[in-house]
């Protein structure tokens, strides 16, 4: 199973982006978004080192809001 987290642009550099999420930041490859490329604040959604989607802020925030969550219930 893989896991798709939501992360924010903080650099890009052609089709490659520096991302963060919760102080962890990943190079990550904005290929399959070269048709409506993010800009640099934006959050997308990441799996395999990968963007996959764009996605708002506040469903960023309210997907690690779940993680936190599920986090906490098996930890």
């Amino acid at each position: 199973m893989c896991l798709s987290i939501p992360m924010q642009i903080q650099s890009i550099e052609g089709l490659r982006a520096r991302c963060e999420a919760k102080g962890v930041i990943r190079d990550v490859s904005l290929f399959s978004l070269w048709d409506d490329p993010p800009i640099v604040g934006e959050y997308v959604m990441v799996s395999q080192g990968k963007a996959l989607q764009k996605v708002s802020e506040m469903d960023a925030c309210l997907a690690w809001e779940l993680f936190d969550q599920i986090l906490a219930e098996i930890g």
